[in-house]
């Protein structure tokens, strides 16, 4: 049987729709684009709360920062890829368990690097949830209290030193560290059971293949290596999660290039979309992030143009994406009350592109409270 046939245009539109970005949000449903995107990178705060402000009408930095720390509907944390996320709070029991599947990183081998043997280190991942509440903990305040807990000194000078955060990833993972509010310029961490809630557990497995259907409805239709890519998996425990889940999968192919769709997905991908829809996707967007690289995307972003969007050191570019392909690059500056936005297209702009980037901008404008100066670079 012939696989189905899509075209780009369909699964851009079916992507655009389910990121938020041809329909937002309204704006007290902002959560909601962290649930649909499977999550929001956030090492660089202000381009998370911009990620949400794209996708949500009205949408200003103190609603992220109300839900992150008054409302607690939002989480601060490593997730996906050991890399700094918002996810919904309701959410944090799923990847919580999906992540106990398939750790990343050999993090025993990690701390005995830094002379802490396995049994420091289990000592450490026990005492962690006992010390953490849901007052916020400084790190010098948690690693003090984890040496002084575990009698073992090394642990709290690990701690102190590394300053990316890595000797904490552990605990993230096991659902035990999250970010508290911070303010002033020190870093807090709280314990997510304690600062959310009690929550049920839920089944290792059968949480898996919850995101791998969440990935899909988001990112779909994609292959098993960009789903495992995204989520930081192991290429071989990837593909047998998804031959454990055949029956609800449907190979596909879009204009020649193979790939794998959920079936409930299928008649809503086929539909003919109408097109128009420009966004300026902030750095380190879920959307760039999600979709894959290489020849994958080449249809979406040349090869010859992925540099200047994939950069060095895992840097994403801040995106100009018109009815789901990447146009250009940009970036912001505030001086006061005044932002300018310079615009690199990759090559000349129609009107209606040039008109959908106005209305962007002006957003932008919107969402930081300042009146907005819009420039190009040639192409």
């Amino acid at each position: 049987m012939a696989a189905i046939s899509l075209t780009w245009q369909q699964v851009n539109a079916w992507r655009l729709s389910q990121h938020c970005l041809s329909q937002r949000l309204k704006r007290y449903d902002f959560v909601e684009a962290a649930t649909r995107t499977g999550g929001i990178q956030a090492q660089v705060m202000s381009a998370a709360e911009l990620a949400l402000g794209v996708r949500t009408e009205g949408l200003l930095p103190q609603d992220v920062q109300a839900a992150l720390w008054q409302e607690r509907t939002l989480i601060k944390t490593w997730a996906m890829r050991a890399t700094l996320h918002l996810i919904s709070a309701a959410d944090v029991p799923l990847y919580v368990a999906a992540r106990s599947l398939d750790e990343p990183r050999n993090w025993i081998g990690y701390f005995d690097y830094y002379g802490i043997t396995k049994s420091q280190y289990e000592a450490y991942l026990a005492a962690a949830p006992e010390i953490l509440g849901s007052e916020p903990m400084t790190r010098a305040e948690l690693a003090d209290a984890l040496a002084q807990h575990t009698g073992i000194p090394e642990l709290g000078e690990l701690m102190i030193s590394k300053g990316w955060g890595t000797p904490l990833k552990p605990l993230a993972w096991r659902g035990d560290l999250c970010f508290g509010p911070s303010p002033g310029r020190n870093v807090t961490f709280v314990n997510p059971k304690k600062w959310i809630g009690e929550w049920q557990p839920v089944e290792p497995y059968a949480a898996l293949q919850e995101i791998v259907r969440r990935y899909l409805r988001a990112y779909g239709p994609a292959t098993v290596e960009t789903f495992a890519q995204w989520w930081g998996m192991r290429l071989t425990p990837a593909r047998k999660l998804f031959r454990s889940m055949e029956a609800e999968l449907e190979e596909v192919e879009i204009e020649g290039w193979p790939a794998i769709a959920l079936k409930e997905t299928l008649e809503p991908l086929q539909a003919h979309p109408a097109g128009g829809v420009v966004n300026l996707l902030p750095l380190f967007d879920a959307y760039v992030m999600g979709i894959g690289r290489g020849a994958e995307i080449e249809p979406l972003l040349p090869q010859v143009n992925q540099r200047l969007v994939y950069r060095p050191q895992g840097w994403i570019s801040a995106v100009v994406l018109e009815d789901g392909y990447m146009k250009g690059v940009w970036e912001y500056t505030t001086r006061g009350s005044q932002t300018t936005v310079q615009i690199g297209l990759f090559s000349p702009a129609n009107t209606a592109l040039r008109q959908g980037i106005q209305a962007e901008a002006h957003r932008l404008g919107d969402f930081l409270n300042t009146e907005v100066v819009l420039k190009y670079e040639v192409p």
